[in-house]
């Protein structure tokens, strides 16, 4: 089981820091032709020693199967699916319970084709899984384009592509958001007057709603932003808060022996003391910095939506939920720490004490890991690269101070309660806990691919048993496996199970729609919610952004643009605490038209679309989601959420964009000043 738990570690290691670097598949496409209508795109991969590419049609249930996505084929028709070529292995996987195929060494997939028209355009990608023993890539592609004459046409494709192209000749021809902004994406399909002024408006007055406004928005006063300061200080909680883990308690009284036994120089000892404590601090913020850039704002913010990497965090922390329950010991593999811990034995100087650091960092990791993680996701969605970096100084700050401290005062050590019973009982406290936090993860997952499988009432539920549960335990209704014999409950026990028992009976009216402000951060949305008798809520009328910009044309009202996602944390403390408000509420459903638009939905497009990103780099829209964080950006210069810009009927901003800020009195400010501004302009 230990070496289960090491692997599992290695692997969540691997994907948080080093995912982005390994690259153990090389594809090579290529379109061959043999002077006939048909040809084949081929796709060749080589593959490192001890890793595997999965092959195709594998099913919904198992790992990132070989599949080809055409962005373009004008000119050809497929023939049949995607196929492999090659030695294909077939095994039963026990993870996932069915028989897996996969290539080693080298893969080929083929996607046969015909020629309908004398000239072709192409833009494809295939999309693949790669595996080892340890560890798994996320999914990889692989693109293909190619324009140019084709060797032949084949007589019954091309007449089958004329009865299309005639077919659809009344349609619309829109181009993409760089010129005209893609036709509507209806995405709610309530209000068909709405949807049947998109389809007449021409080409001009789609793109006049895709203008940039930026300047125009800098030209109001605009609220103070103290997201940085917030992370800061949400990252010094997290490191105050693992502090007191089971796994980094145990290493106060090592570090003061290590320091003990260095020398006896009082001034030494101090100066060695702050470096040790700024070796900490260095090592977690380069951890932060390195994941900043290896995935940058836009990479996070997709980061912490991908289903694959929250149902692995999910599974991560249930994981140490157990372990922490006593079913098992989780422990890194006991030859990195014995090794750095013998190095900083054996040198000196400002190495040992930089080792010293590092092995603090490598065995408490089991405890840390699960905070780190929850943060970076967290603060993934300020969209702003040194977010992560800002977190992870928090965090190391929180934790480096007190070893300094013990490390330059041995004594207090003295005065530092000791391992025992008391340290049993906080760790299936954190076990509690981050049972809790991992339906959290899995319900990011749930809403942003539309699984409705953990809807608001299953979520509330869960954490009303959990949190039950909790108060039980710690009243010292049951035990678990290494709890002392005869466990009493104290004082501080009885506290904190009056406050857990009393959380649980908070959100029971929640299951019956009750807003809870409090835990608003962490549930799912209320309109997940089957069963509401609650009805002060504003619900967006519509998630499509060109349907609801006409709609507010034909009624005359301003539009609010909401951009939102559904793992933005932030997003949900407003809708509960801000929206909620009668005033506002009222605000919102009458004087405006409310559009949400939610910038981690993974809802394909109709058609995927290329766009020029406002660094002018190209880049290919594939999502729902992708569409509106592309219009968020080049329109309002902006990509983190939640953020509510007023517009007028054409497009232009009414006041200043407004962000996270539970200040109702100044929400209605900004929302009357909206208002005004649109009434004086008829």
């Amino acid at each position: 089981m230990k070496k289960l738990m090491s692997v599992v570690m290695l692997l969540f290691v691997a994907i948080l820091c080093n995912a982005q670097m390994a690259n153990p598949v090389k594809f090579t496409v290529q379109l061959k032709t043999n002077g006939t209508a048909e040809a084949e795109i081929v796709f060749s991969g080589k593959i490192e020693s001890g890793w595997h590419v999965y092959s195709t049609n594998l099913g919904g249930d198992g790992p990132t199967e070989a599949a080809v996505h055409f962005d373009k084929k004008d000119g050809i028709e497929l023939v049949g699916k995607l196929t492999p070529r090659g030695h294909e292995i077939s095994k039963m996987d026990d993870m996932f319970g069915m028989v897996l195929r996969y290539f080693e060494n080298s893969a080929q997939f083929v996607q046969k084709i015909k020629f309908t028209k004398p000239e072709h355009d192409i833009k494809c990608y295939l999309e693949y899984g790669a595996c080892n023993d340890e560890s798994c890539m996320p999914p990889s592609t692989a693109e293909f384009a190619h324009k140019g004459k084709s060797p032949a046409v084949d007589a019954a494709a091309a007449k089958d592509a004329a009865k299309t192209e005639a077919k659809d000749a009344n349609v619309a021809d829109v181009a993409d958001p760089t010129t005209t902004a893609e036709a509507v994406t209806d995405t709610v399909a309530t209000d068909t007057a709405a949807v049947a002024a998109v389809a007449n408006m021409d080409k001009s007055e789609l793109q006049k709603l895709w203008t940039p406004v930026v300047k125009q928005l800098e030209k109001f006063d605009k609220p103070i932003n103290n997201s940085l300061l917030y992370i800061f200080f949400a990252g010094l909680l997290g490191g105050l808060l693992a502090l007191f883990t089971p796994c980094v308690w145990p290493i106060i009284p090592m570090t003061v022996s290590f320091f003990l036994k260095r020398n006896k120089e009082r001034r030494k000892a101090i100066r060695e003391a702050i470096t040790y404590g700024v070796s900490i601090v260095v090592i977690y913020v380069a951890l932060g910095l390195i994941v900043s850039l290896l995935f940058g704002a836009s990479a996070l913010n997709a980061l912490s939506t991908n289903a694959i990497f929250n149902i692995l965090f999910c599974l991560l922390l249930v994981v140490f939920a157990a372990s922490f329950f006593g079913a098992f010991e989780i422990t890194l593999p006991s030859s990195w720490s014995n090794k750095i811990d013998q190095k900083s034995d054996e040198t000196s100087g400002f190495i040992s004490i930089f080792l010293m650091a590092f092995t603090l960092s490598l065995v408490s990791f089991s405890c840390t890991g699960p905070i780190i993680g929850f943060l970076l996701v967290a603060v993934s969605s300020s969209g702003d690269i040194v977010a992560p970096t800002i977190g992870m100084l928090g965090f190391a700050v929180a934790l480096a101070v007190p070893f300094a401290l013990f490390a330059m005062f041995p004594t207090l050590l003295k005065s530092a309660p000791k391992s025992g019973g008391w340290m049993n009982v906080l760790k299936v406290v954190l076990g509690f806990i981050e049972l809790a936090f991992a339906l959290k993860f899995l319900s990011v997952a749930d809403l942003a691919y539309g699984w409705h499988i953990l809807d608001r009432e299953a979520f509330l539920a869960l954490w009303i048993i959990i949190f039950g549960l909790l108060g039980l335990y710690l009243l010292g209704m049951f035990n678990f496996p290494h709890d002392d014999e005869g466990r009493r409950t104290n004082v501080p026990q009885f506290f904190l199970a009056l406050l857990s028992l009393s959380f649980a009976m908070y959100m029971v009216p929640g299951l019956w729609g009750a807003p809870l402000k409090a835990v608003s951060a962490f549930a799912p949305p209320m309109n997940t919610q089957d069963f509401n008798l609650y009805k002060n809520e504003v619900h967006p009328r519509f998630k499509d952004f060109e349907a609801g910009m006409a709609a507010a044309r034909l009624e005359g009202k301003p539009v609010m643009v909401d951009f939102t996602g559904f793992g933005c944390v932030n997003c949900r403390k407003m809708e509960a605490a801000v929206w909620t408000d009668s005033k506002v509420a009222d605000m919102l459903n009458q004087k405006y038209v409310l559009i949400s638009l939610y910038v981690d939905d993974k809802t394909p497009l109709p058609e995927p679309m290329v766009v020029t990103d406002t660094d002018g780099t190209q880049r290919t829209l594939r999502t729902i989601g992708d569409k509106w964080s592309y219009l968020q950006r080049y329109k309002f210069g902006s990509n983190t959420q939640p953020m509510y810009v007023l517009i007028d009927n054409e497009g232009m901003p009414l006041t200043g964009s407004r962000s996270y800020d539970e200040d109702i009195n100044e929400y209605m400010k900004f929302l009357q000043t909206g208002l005004d501004n649109y009434n004086n302009k008829k």
